[in-house]
């Protein structure tokens, strides 16, 4: 199939695409990696009237990495931000999750920002935006805002984005100290949908006793779940910490829906799985670290 016909945009500034968007309303979309987007140009389940492609914008696709935390441009493609190796080393999460998402060909097109500003449930990026407690750079003709990513996912394929405003960049912060970090998923086949995903984040104490274990889930509901299950190991050496009660624990709280892929029942046992699996392996992770490392 082919897109129904639409105006084509192609500004060289931000505030030239900003002001093309300010015109066209909620009949603009924004084309950046267009991995989600063209797909569903073709399969006619998005129609916009107007196509705003910023890859002819300067400055948008940048890393930018410091103490703090990594911000990524609206125009950083899954590969490049994979492979930054500055990014990695603060952010190690980065690289964990990306490294799961689709295939080569995709993350070498495909946008971090554009994946998130798709809030799409399936979406890795998404879950790890939520577990870190980052936000998204929102920009507009003459006014921008930054949302924290609890707000930011209002839906299945629905942000907060309004029309004429378009993601700009993503902030991603440094876990606290003695944080370590996972990601694992169960797909059909590698490079699909997962059917489950889960990131995790476990921080210890000086005496490698649990102090936080957290989770975030993809697939699993309409809008990333975060879970804090550290009531199931707090002041547990990692090593001898219950990890499969903290996934019990998850179970109470995941109503997953079934499709074609997996009963609601399925996923749910793929969650309590693994989020043992993802916090044991954080837990190592976060061990292994010298006083005030992240991983």
């Amino acid at each position: 199939m082919k897109p129904a016909p639409f105006t084509y945009h192609a500004p060289t500034t931000l505030a030239e695409a900003l002001d093309a968007l300010d015109r066209v309303g909620e009949d603009g979309k924004v084309l950046a990696g267009g991995q989600s987007l063209i797909p569903m140009l073709n399969m006619r389940l998005a129609s916009p009237a107007h196509l705003v492609d910023i890859n002819g914008v300067a400055g948008l696709g940048t890393v930018d990495v410091d103490a703090t935390g990594v911000r990524i441009g609206a125009l950083a493609r899954h590969a490049q931000v994979a492979g930054h190796d500055a990014a990695h080393s603060v952010v190690p999460l980065l690289r964990q999750a990306l490294q799961l998402v689709a295939h080569p060909v995709i993350r070498n097109r495909g946008t971090t920002v554009g994946s998130l500003a798709h809030a799409d449930p399936s979406g890795e990026m998404t879950a790890v935006l939520s577990l870190l407690g980052g936000s998204m750079d929102l920009a507009r003709k003459g006014a921008a805002r930054t949302v924290p990513a609890a707000e930011f996912f209002v839906g299945p394929l629905e942000s907060c984005l309004e029309p004429g405003e378009m993601a700009v960049s993503a902030w991603f912060p440094v876990p606290p100290p003695r944080t370590g970090t996972t990601f694992r998923e169960v797909a059909r086949r590698h490079g699909d949908y997962a059917m489950c995903g889960v990131a995790a984040a476990v921080t210890l104490d000086a005496d490698q006793r649990v102090l936080s274990a957290r989770t975030s889930y993809i697939s699993m509901t309409a809008t990333p779940l975060v879970l804090d299950l550290t009531e199931a190991v707090a002041g547990k050496p990692f090593d001898a910490a219950d990890w499969a009660a903290a996934g019990q624990l998850s179970a109470d709280q995941l109503d997953p829906e079934p499709d074609i892929h997996a009963t609601a029942d399925y996923r749910r046992h793929l969650g309590v799985v693994l989020t043992r699996q993802a916090l044991t392996d954080a837990a190592t992770v976060a061990a292994a670290q010298p006083q005030g490392a992240t991983r």
